[in-house]
């Protein structure tokens, strides 16, 4: 009698058992249909950022005074968050303000150390520009000539900055001599995003608001990339 009980109660829990699975396996078909359901083995892209200059290096320096390696590192740091939103691991060459090393050339190799090292699916180096004439303005993007990878990258980039930067009809540009694009092993684009030497850009590139502007368009370039590519 015993033997008959406890086979029933066996024969009771199973059938429970199978009723939950076939419940959870309902809720789970309905949220993957919905879109709900994440998995927790999802692999998320990396993508690395370079604020360049830092330190003593202050890079180039506006017509208003704005130092861009600050401006460098606000808007990096931005793009940081918005792609951390989206799910993509990020990776920063530096996150406060430092020099990566003591000379620029060994900060430039420490540069390209850890972008190799990441192995990201893009490297993206945020820079301001100058230049002798205080008329020049826009953002442009710049990519290593033999690569193409960073020419794709380079012109979806710079195709959304032109369409969302008023005034901005730069071209995506191939370069063989920076050191940055030459000596990587991993595709990598350098967005100037202005002019620090036109007065109307530098006042611009040193507002908070116009900084998450560049900032919310270089991620959507980036996130257009990885979308093509992966």
């Amino acid at each position: 009698m015993k033997t008959k009980i406890k086979f029933m109660a066996a024969a009771a829990l199973l059938i429970s058992l199978v009723l939950l699975c076939q419940s959870a396996g309902k809720v789970l078909r309905e949220e993957i249909q919905e879109g709900r359901a994440v998995s927790s083995e999802t692999v998320s892209a990396v993508v690395l950022l370079d604020p360049g200059h830092g330190g003593m290096d202050a890079g180039k320096t506006g017509v208003n005074g704005a130092e861009e390696k600050e401006i460098n590192l606000k808007i990096a740091l931005y793009i940081k968050e918005l792609l951390e939103k989206e799910k993509i691991d990020v990776v920063m060459t530096r996150t406060e303000d430092q020099r990566l090393a003591e000379t620029q050339v060994e900060d430039l190799k420490e540069r390209v150390r850890i972008m190799n090292k990441a192995n990201p699916v893009l490297a993206v180096s945020i820079h301001q520009n100058s230049y002798h004439e205080g008329g020049v303005h826009g953002a442009q993007v710049f990519y290593y000539g033999d690569s193409a990878e960073g020419k794709e990258a380079g012109e979806i980039m710079q195709r959304l900055l032109n369409e969302n930067i008023p005034d901005n009809r730069k071209e995506a540009k191939a370069n063989r001599s920076y050191y940055i694009l030459k000596k990587t092993e991993v595709p990598v684009i350098i967005v100037e995003c202005g002019f620090l030497s036109n007065y109307e850009e530098a006042q611009k590139l040193a507002d908070e608001k116009y900084q998450q502007t560049m900032a919310d368009v270089i991620k959507e370039g980036i996130l257009s990339y990885i979308q093509q590519t992966g």
